[in-house]
């Protein structure tokens, strides 16, 4: 029999004791994005590191964290996961990359998703597609922030790259990487100048999913749309225009609506 999925707590302070334990341990995932944020991560950092034998590693990881000017649960992540891939690197310890990016856990998942070493960015697309396929809604957005800035940087190797797996990938999750990674503004994390003065250079990667089944995939199309809207309006207007001629459909219909709240207010 399949286990029923848990409902997580609305508000930090609601948090079963016994739930914060188990997660702030390793044993249980987070279950919501209010249980994500209450993860005490130096604890899950101690107690996972002592059992997969790397206490050595601590020192250093607990100075990087002590030396963030504006800590929160998604800078300490960051700073976490980066950190564990240098050590990784500097140990030649595959192996833990290996263990925390199958752990139950998904917050050693999302640290995983962040020690990516500096690499090529078709190597990083390669390492950050089983974390941008994740069942946990938190790794998924990891995997799209830990690759923000590489594609940013490489934006015309990465368009190419990433509109393959938004044309044939069957995991609407891996549609929806696509699409998300590069939205022009995006939330919480730096914006794609390029992609807000010309957002046609995006068509290959939203082209595929206008009509897409998802509403997951949907969802974030309209999103890249309405964040192009506050920039490009006219661009907008004539896409969705067009895409409702070719595809009068309800899934094109809502990722247009979507797309145009902005500007149809």
């Amino acid at each position: 029999m399949t286990q029923a999925k848990r409902v997580g707590a609305r508000s930090i302070s609601q948090i079963a004791p016994d739930i914060l334990q188990q997660i702030n341990r390793g044993e249980l995932a987070t279950a919501n994005l209010t249980e994500w944020l209450a993860v005490d991560q130096v604890a899950l950092l101690e107690h996972q590191l002592h059992l997969l034998e790397r206490s050595d590693y601590l020192p250093k990881l607990l100075a990087q964290i002590r030396e963030q000017k504006k800590p929160s649960t998604h800078s300490t992540c960051r700073v976490i996961g980066r950190t564990l891939g240098r050590l990784c690197l500097q140990h030649d310890d595959e192996a833990l990359l290996q263990q925390l990016a199958s752990h139950p856990s998904d917050m050693l998942r999302c640290w995983a998703a962040y020690a990516q070493p500096q690499t090529s960015l078709q190597e990083a697309l390669r390492y950050i597609y089983p974390f941008a396929r994740d069942e946990h809604f938190g790794v998924r957005e990891v995997a799209w922030f830990a690759l923000r800035q590489q594609i940013i940087d490489e934006l015309d190797e990465a368009i190419p790259a990433l509109a393959d797996w938004a044309a044939t990938d069957q995991s609407e999750y891996i549609r929806r990487f696509a699409s998300e990674a590069t939205r022009p503004c995006g939330v919480w994390c730096e914006h794609i100048t390029r992609l807000k003065e010309q957002p046609e250079l995006g068509l290959p990667i939203l082209t595929p999913l206008r009509r897409d089944s998802s509403r997951y995939v949907q969802n974030s199309v309209g999103n890249w749309l309405n964040d192009a809207s506050k920039t490009q309006p006219q661009f907008v207007e004539a896409l969705c225009q067009t895409w409702l001629q070719e595809h009068d459909c309800p899934e094109t219909r809502y990722i247009t609506k979507r797309a145009l709240r902005s500007l149809h207010k």
